[in-house]
C-alpha cells in the first residue's frame, strides 16, 4: 500500500504520492547486514543524541546541496531558476516560513517547528574550484529506478560528490510512478542522497500538479535526516495497522498513508477527537496539504546532526538565510 507495487514501468506522474525510502531501506537490510548493524547503533544512539541536541541555544545549520541533472530529452534538463524554485520552498518549510503554514490545525499550532537547517546550492566543489552547485549530464538511459543506478556513472548516472560534505540530489525521470526516495543515514557512502523525478522538483518548468510545490524534496529530505514516515509504515499486511511506529511521539498514531488532500480531521487508530495529522510532511497527501513539521521531529532530526550526519555541524557558512527564504 505505501510502497511501489508490482507493475509494468511508466514515467507517468502517479495519481498520489509514492516514495521509494521504505523500499531501499528493505534492499539494503536484506543485502548488507553491515547496515542493519549501522541502523540499529545508529536508533540506539539517539537518546543520547536528543539529549545533546537539547543542550543550549540550538543553532541554525547549513547545509552544502549540489543537485545533478540527468537528462535524456532536453525538457529534462531543468532550468536554474526551477532549481532556485526548490531550494527557496525547502528553506521555507525546513525554516517554518512557509506560507500555508496556517493551515496547521489549532490543536497542532504549538506543536509545529522550525526546524532551523538551511540549505544552499554549494559554491565551492569538492576540488575546491567555485561551483553552482549544479551538475548538468545527457544520459542514453530513458528512467531510472530505484536501484541507484542513477547515481553512478559507469550505469548511466552520474557519481555523488563527498556525501560527508554535500547533500547529494539527483534530479532525473523516474520510473514506476515513483516521485522520489532517499536513503537513511548509515547506507553506502557512494549512493548517499535523495533522488526526485523532474516532474516533481520545484514550483515551475516542468513540475506538475499535484506535485508542483516543492514538497517531494522536503519529505525525501526529512528521510535523509532519519524521519520516518508518519504512520510508521505499517499496515502492510492484515491486522498491523496502527502497531508501527515513526520514533515520534508528538505525532498521532494513524493506520497508514493520507493521500489527496484531507479534510480534518482524519480518525484511524482511536485518534480522536483530532485524528491523523496529514498536514505532516511525512504523509503521502498533496504538495498543497503538507505544510508542518513536529517539535520531536525537528529534535530527531538534530540528533542526527549530532550523530550520523555530524560532519555537517562543520560545513561552511551559507549565504545570508535572508537571501535563501526569498
Amino acid at each position: 500500500m505505501n510502497e511501489p507495487q508490482a507493475k509494468l514501468p511508466t514515467t507517468d506522474l502517479p495519481l498520489r504520492r509514492t516514495c521509494a525510502t521504505l523500499h531501499v531501506h528493505q534492499q539494503l537490510l536484506a543485502q548488507s547486514e553491515h547496515y542493519a548493524q549501522e541502523r540499529q547503533r545508529i536508533e540506539a544512539g539517539y537518546r543520547q543524541n536528543v539529549m545533546l541536541a537539547r543542550v543550549g541555544q540550538r543553532d541554525v545549520i547549513s547545509i552544502p546541496v549540489v543537485v545533478h541533472v540527468l537528462w535524456n530529452k532536453p525538457e529534462q534538463n531543468i532550468s536554474d531558476e526551477q532549481i532556485a524554485s526548490q531550494m527557496i520552498v525547502l528553506n521555507q518549510d525546513f525554516r517554518k516560513q512557509n506560507p500555508d503554514i496556517s493551515q496547521v490545525p489549532p490543536v497542532w499550532e504549538d506543536t509545529a517547528e522550525d526546524a532551523d537547517i538551511e540549505f544552499y546550492l554549494a559554491t565551492v566543489d569538492p576540488e575546491g574550484l567555485p561551483t553552482t552547485g549544479i551538475t548538468r549530464t545527457q544520459t542514453a538511459i530513458t528512467a531510472f529506478s530505484p536501484n541507484d543506478d542513477c547515481k553512478i556513472t559507469a550505469a548511466g548516472g552520474i557519481d555523488a560528490w563527498p556525501t560527508d560534505q554535500y547533500l547529494n540530489i539527483w534530479v532525473c525521470v523516474l520510473d514506476f510512478g515513483i516521485l522520489g526516495y532517499a536513503q537513511f543515514p548509515g547506507g553506502p557512502a557512494h549512493t548517499d542522497g535523495v533522488v526526485v523525478t523532474y516532474q516533481a522538483f520545484g514550483t515551475t518548468g516542468t513540475a506538475e500538479a499535484p506535485f508542483n510545490l516543492g514538497r517531494t524534496l522536503t519529505h525525501e529530505v526529512g528521510h535523509w535526516l532519519d524521519l520516518r514516515h508518519i504512520w510508521g509504515d505499517d499496515g502492510m499486511e492484515p491486522g498491523t495497522e496502527c502497531t508501527g511506529t515513526d520514533h515520534v511521539d508528538d505525532t498521532p498514531n494513524q493506520d497508514g498513508p493520507n493521500f489527496g488532500t484531507p479534510s480534518f480531521p482524519q480518525i484511524s487508530c482511536t485518534n480522536g477527537p483530532d485524528g491523523d495529522m496529514f498536514m505532516n510532511f511525512m504523509d503521502y497527501v498533496n504538495d498543497s496539504a503538507m505544510v508542518m513539521f513536529t517539535d520531536e521531529q525537528v529534535e530527531r532530526m538534530h540528533a542526527c546532526l549530532q550523530g550520523p550526519r555530524s560532519s555537517f555541524l562543520s560545513s561552511p557558512s551559507s549565504p545570508d538565510s535572508k537571501e535563501l527564504l526569498l
